[in-house]
């Protein structure tokens, strides 16, 4: 099986599989990504969450914001299994998606824990990490203030984000109170879409 171009082991095309099995059956009950997209969710979903562990395949430690479905951090979970080490913290607050999230993570043999709790209190409960991730949650502006305290402590920690056309207009009002290096990788999946690659954000004085 292949994922956006790159191979990937039966293990963890089984893995997948019983992931999307777990995701169709739960979003029958729980709202977990719009209802109008799950018709795609290999397209839509699993191959475009798989682009940021491709883009950064290293066994770190992630921190998965507002995981929701579980995309990108259950993907990201999967992935890592297959290079035997790393993990991810997911970071979700709504119980019953956190609840859909480890059973996940328990069934697929993923690398990760969830952490019901809301997004400002992830950088108290989760002291570290080398990337952070986040979809569909919230503008650039607000992900590097949730991301500030890990960067304090890491001047190698990067920021992979999942982010629409309108990236641009995000940037340049998160240039108001921040410097970051910045680097743009176009999705692969969809190409009006883009993952921002953040590293060293400082907060403007």
């Amino acid at each position: 099986m292949q994922i956006n171009g790159v191979r990937v082991s039966r293990e963890t095309q089984a893995r997948l599989e019983h992931f999307a099995a777990l995701f169709l059956k739960w979003s029958r009950s729980i709202n977990l990504v719009a209802p109008s997209t799950v018709k795609d969710l290999w397209d839509r979903h699993i191959a475009d969450s798989a682009q940021i562990f491709q883009l950064c395949p290293e066994p770190i430690h992630w921190v998965d914001l507002g995981s929701g479905g579980g995309f990108p951090g259950i993907v990201t979970a999967i992935l890592l299994a297959e290079v035997g080490d790393g993990r991810v913290d997911l970071i979700e607050s709504n119980q019953k998606k956190a609840a859909f999230l480890r059973v996940c993570l328990m069934e697929c043999e993923a690398r990760g824990a969830v952490h019901a709790i809301r997004i400002e209190a992830a950088a108290s409960a989760i002291p570290t990490c080398d990337a952070v991730s986040a979809r569909a949650l919230a503008d650039l502006e607000a992900l590097m203030g949730y991301a500030a305290p890990w960067a304090a402590d890491n001047e190698k920690l990067r920021l992979l984000l999942h982010k629409g056309r309108d990236y641009q207009r995000e940037v340049e009002k998160a240039r108001g109170r921040w410097e970051f290096d910045l680097l743009k990788h176009v999705s692969v999946v969809d190409p009006d879409s883009v993952i921002l690659e953040i590293a060293r954000p400082r907060r403007k004085i």
